[in-house]
């Protein structure tokens, strides 16, 4: 009967005994994560969220030079735009801008142009009158200088007194007949110089006048290519929309962009500017199909930084080409760049979550003969998943991403212990 009963107990302390073995306070527990170390190329990169563009496009222009023109307007509106991604031929209908400024303009000048005009003919008509007696003037002033030369004939049988007084009328007839004939030319000469004037000013508006139905026809925008309209940016990086306006300084209402050469622009914090180079190589995934990759290849590295807007943090600008082509891709898509700074052949590495360190000794949770135990490490390059081990680990270890329970009590196993 006490062997029936002894043999239960037994059992019992076998499994509490097994039991305490994989809960106890050194051993693993059961909810941890271990993962292998890997072994093989470790790949260093940056990675950059960017935009696509395309290499070349050919800009959409609204009303150019204005100023040089004549016309003070600093900013027109957007009245109607074609929806952007609209495939259209060299030609077509891309965009409305607002005419109203400008058109009360033209009015304001046809209005000048009627009293020029007007200006112009009463000063024609005057110019015409006030010569034509002038001219009168002459032939009468003439036909008295002929009167006094037939008395002075006719005065040889008077007196001497007769002959010298119709002698002295014949010479103030000459007299004022010069200064007369003298006097009409220059009346000539200013009538030319004020129809001049006028005519100088009249033109003038003229020319106004079409330069200003010039420019108004450019208020219709068409497209100067085939391509695909893409809405150029604001100052502020906002896409040009209806209701906005375009400067007369930069009047670019929208872009087609050349599809088959797509570029990235993308921005590289400071502290990691000095691993790029010109010619790496680009890893590109574009978040509008996730399940696509490209190849890329830095082609322009900026030599001055520049403030990130919203912080004070300075970037550089970075330039990639996009290797090869493919019809899905269009401006503006949003791209993920991992910039390959360097590849490193036969490396062991491990997750970044599975490293620790205290004070200056890193550190990793493995499994040891019978516990976990805190195995000592030196590491060399990381990227931003992984980092190199150089020394503590062999290629068949796994390591823990999480800390054991009472992880302070273990004592760290030194590599030359």
């Amino acid at each position: 009967m006490k062997k029936k009963v002894l043999i239960p107990l037994i059992a019992l302390a076998i499994i509490l005994l097994i039991i305490w073995q994989f809960t106890g306070k050194s051993g693993p527990a059961t909810n941890m994560i271990k993962v292998p170390v890997q072994s093989g190329e470790f790949v260093i990169a940056v990675t950059t969220t960017g935009e696509l563009q395309a290499e070349n496009s050919v800009n959409v222009m609204g009303p150019q030079n204005l100023r040089s023109k004549g016309i003070r307007i600093n900013d027109i509106k957007i009245d109607d735009l074609v929806a952007e991604g609209t495939i259209v031929d060299s030609g077509d209908y891309v965009a409305k801008l607002d005419r109203t400024e400008i058109e009360n303009s033209l009015k304001d000048l046809e209005t000048e142009l009627e009293k020029l005009e007007s200006q112009f003919t009463k000063t024609l008509l005057d110019t015409t009158l006030n010569l034509r007696r002038k001219r009168d003037d002459l032939v009468n002033l003439k036909f008295g200088l002929e009167e006094r030369q037939i008395e002075v004939d006719q005065s040889k049988f008077e007196p001497p007194a007769t002959q010298r007084q119709a002698k002295i009328n014949l010479e103030k007839a000459e007299r004022t007949y010069l200064q007369t004939l003298e006097n009409y030319d220059l009346e000539v000469e200013k009538a030319a110089a004020e129809m001049q004037e006028v005519n100088a000013t009249l033109q003038q508006r003229l020319r106004e006048k079409d330069r200003m139905l010039e420019v108004l026809e450019q208020f219709t925008v068409y497209a100067p290519k085939n391509g695909m309209v893409i809405y150029a940016r604001d100052w502020n990086g906002a896409k040009k929309k209806v209701g906005g306006t375009i400067s007369q300084w930069n009047p670019v209402v929208a872009t087609l962009p050349d599809l088959r050469h797509m570029i990235i622009k993308t921005f590289v914090n400071e502290i990691d500017i000095s691993k790029i180079s010109k010619g790496q190589g680009v890893e590109i995934g574009v978040d509008a199909f996730p399940e696509k990759s490209y190849n890329g290849e830095v082609m322009e590295v900026a030599n001055i930084g520049e403030t990130k807007q919203g912080s004070n943090a300075k970037v550089f600008e970075i330039v990639i080409n996009v290797q090869g082509t493919d019809s899905i891709l269009r401006p503006a898509m949003t791209t993920k760049n991992s910039i390959i700074t360097a590849i490193i052949d036969s490396s062991l590495f491990i997750p970044l979550e599975a490293l620790f360190n205290t004070d200056s000794v890193s550190y990793v949770f493995t499994d040891g003969r019978r516990s976990i135990i805190k195995q000592e490490i030196i590491t060399g390059e990381s990227n931003e998943n992984e980092i190199i081990v150089v020394k503590g680990l062999k290629a068949d270890d796994e390591v823990y991403l999480t800390v054991p329970e009472d992880s302070d009590a273990l004592k760290i196993q030194r590599i030359d212990d």
